[in-house]
């Protein structure tokens, strides 16, 4: 079968600034696609750009076979969108919410209760159909978003931060319904996420960086091509620390979220080791086996909790120089 998406060297540039640099990749039918990455990364803008909300400024694309530029409406009538800012109208019922985007999408009227009765029991709010929106959780609102966009039967549902802002808990229910509807839809799934939880429901995750695709696999794949146990340490003088495990070990190890992180094999037998041979107290240290998190230290070089930081310190200074420009 072809593919459901087809990206080729896909960018957007916004004057100066590339927001996505060149990106490529394919999905496949019924695969459950995600860009893992940090808030600012590009993943959101190449979403907008695969659903015709966005031009891209190179590169080409299709969606389930149609082009995104030059067949827009084509693309539109196959795709559902969850956007990641909550888009209903809290003054409508739910029932209400889905009729008018049933009216929006030219599904025949004959067919609206069926599909609507569908939906709704899919992400179990048949009961709460006739109540209006903001009664509703977060949680509940989310899954009305969901069965909207699957509502008009698309060919691939793009989800853009699906469960954002959400708790633990509610998260992991919507992550149920999400994997029901996609066994009894039987449709392609693309979202984007910055939790890492997430990402494991994912068939195969793209990890994005400020615009760019730094690599494409599976997450069992890509945790273990990190092969090594993440090993975190605490110490009075952080930058002595990472000069000695350098000089004395032969490691590459860097700040990360207040501590001194590193990657060894054998973490666990490295540590008696470590406290003997590196010459400096060490108040803590912790060994964890492979996460995506040490995937995505190990292609970009931090966190991605410190990208984030990053990319929020950037926003702010060039908001700064724009202030004082005027």
């Amino acid at each position: 079968m072809s593919a459901a998406i087809v990206v080729e060297e896909l960018s957007k540039r916004y004057g100066d600034f590339e927001a996505v640099k060149g990106v490529s990749f394919e999905v496949a039918p019924g695969e459950t696609f995600g860009f893992l990455g940090p808030n600012g990364a590009g993943k959101s803008t190449t979403i907008s750009m695969l659903c015709t909300l966005l031009t891209p400024t190179a590169g080409r694309a299709s969606v389930a076979g149609f082009d995104v530029v030059r067949q827009r409406m084509e693309v539109r009538r196959r795709i559902g969108l969850v956007f990641q800012d909550m888009t209903l109208d809290e003054y409508l019922t739910a029932d209400e919410n889905l009729r008018f985007h049933a009216e929006l999408y030219g599904v025949p009227r004959d067919e609206t209760r069926q599909r609507l009765d569908r939906v709704l029991d899919m992400v179990g709010l048949t009961e709460r159909r006739k109540s209006i929106v903001r009664t509703f959780s977060g949680g509940m609102k989310r899954r009305l978003e969901i069965a909207r966009g699957l509502l008009h039967s698309p060919r691939v549902l793009f989800l853009d931060e699906p469960t954002v802002g959400l708790d633990p808990q509610t998260r992991s229910h919507i992550w149920a319904y999400i994997n029901e509807l996609k066994k009894a839809e039987a449709i392609t799934m693309f979202l984007t996420t910055h939790y890492m939880d997430e990402a494991e429901y994912c068939d195969r995750i793209a990890i994005m960086d400020q615009g760019e695709i730094v690599v494409i696999d599976t997450p069992a794949a890509l945790k273990a091509s990190v092969g090594e146990d993440r090993v975190q340490i605490s110490t009075d003088n952080d930058d002595a620390a990472i000069g000695l495990l350098e000089s004395r070990f032969g490691i590459s190890a860097v700040r990360s979220e207040g501590t001194v992180s590193f990657h060894v094999y054998g973490g666990e037998s490295f540590v008696p080791r470590l406290f003997a041979e590196l010459g400096l107290p060490i108040r803590s240290v912790s060994v964890a086996r492979p996460t995506l998190d040490d995937v995505f230290m190990k292609y970009t070089g931090r966190t991605i909790r410190d990208a984030e930081a990053s990319t929020t310190d950037l926003i702010r200074n060039n908001m700064w120089v724009r202030a004082r420009a005027r």
